[in-house]
């Protein structure tokens, strides 16, 4: 938006949609106004991650790139899901600095003005804290208690009420795009390269438009994968519990044994079928994101005809 702005900082905003038609012209006004305000310092660019939207999102996407030369759009080639498309745009967008926020404006995008300024500060990493939000009360226990169990049982630092709305310096973008792993935990990940960072509290604001993607199944199998990806407790508490299965299954053999009863027989067996069934669902569940891994397939595709990148400068 400067005509001598190719000598400024570049700093791209990066947003995620899927099938956000409706969404994408009313994020964008109020986008807008961050973009010109920040103009007289930074190169701004606009870049939207369609994850293969099945409706006009890609349209409105492409009207809005028409009418401003600042605005990009990557096409994925298939759903991949939230945080593959967020690898996707950590990998292939350009910039000194990166911000993520979703079109749904549940982020405000005001808050960018906020992160630059602690950036400017010093801070590598700026996040947004999220201490509530307008949703019903049993969600916000649910959420909270997702944040908790994640921070308790990680094997690395994870930051509290921490989202992927934030704002990161290309030194720490590089650092978690040196990790390839097949299922990505972008908060987890920008938690664990560490670097010098700072939250900022906000209450998360109701989606401007549309519909949500998210339900409680979705968020139930969210908050399993997150734990699979930053913890390795799972495979630990099998031999944590070790000593007390043996206990338990000498008590209940002495007491068949003694008393010729087999219902402490039954309870034996099926302590060993829960005890053992257990390790080995959970030793699969690693040994198949293991494997995944191995194998080293991109986690997404990008669909060239729909996509136009930023250039290089």
């Amino acid at each position: 938006m400067n005509p001598e702005n190719k000598t400024l900082p570049r700093l791209t905003i990066i947003c995620p949609v899927y099938n956000e038609e409706k969404v994408v012209p009313l994020f964008f006004e109020r986008a807008l106004q961050v973009i010109k305000e920040l103009s007289a310092r930074y190169q701004v660019d606009l870049l939207f991650l369609n994850n293969a939207s099945t409706d006009g999102t890609y349209q409105a996407i492409e009207k809005l790139r028409q009418e401003h030369a600042f605005v990009y759009v990557i096409t994925l080639s298939s759903n991949v899901g939230y945080q593959r498309s967020l690898e996707c745009g950590l990998r292939n967008a350009k910039g000194d600095v990166i911000t993520f926020i979703d079109v749904d404006c549940e982020d405000p995008p005001e808050m960018i003005l906020e992160f630059v300024k602690y950036y400017e500060q010093g801070y590598d990493l700026v996040y947004g804290e999220r201490v509530d939000r307008e949703e019903i009360r049993l969600i916000k226990m649910l959420r909270k208690l997702f944040y908790h169990i994640v921070h308790r049982v990680a094997d690395e630092d994870i930051i509290l009420y921490m989202a992927e709305f934030s704002l990161i310096s290309a030194e720490v973008r590089d650092a978690i795009v040196a990790d390839h792993n097949s299922f990505p935990f972008i908060r987890s990940s920008i938690a664990r390269v560490g670097f010098h960072r700072i939250g900022i509290p906000y209450k998360r604001h109701r989606r401007i438009a549309g519909e949500t993607h998210y339900n409680l199944l979705g968020m139930t199998i969210f908050a399993i994968a997150g734990i699979l990806s930053s913890s390795t407790l799972p495979l630990r508490v099998p031999i944590y519990l070790l000593p007390f299965w043996l206990l338990l299954t000498a008590v209940l053999g002495a007491a068949q044994i003694a008393t010729g009863n087999p219902w402490f027989l039954l309870v034996n067996a099926l302590s060993a079928c829960a005890y053992l069934g257990g390790t080995a669902a959970f030793t699969a569940l690693y040994v198949a994101r293991t494997y995944k891994n191995g194998l080293g397939r991109p986690n997404y595709v990008i669909h060239r005809r729909y996509t136009h990148m930023q250039p290089t400068q």
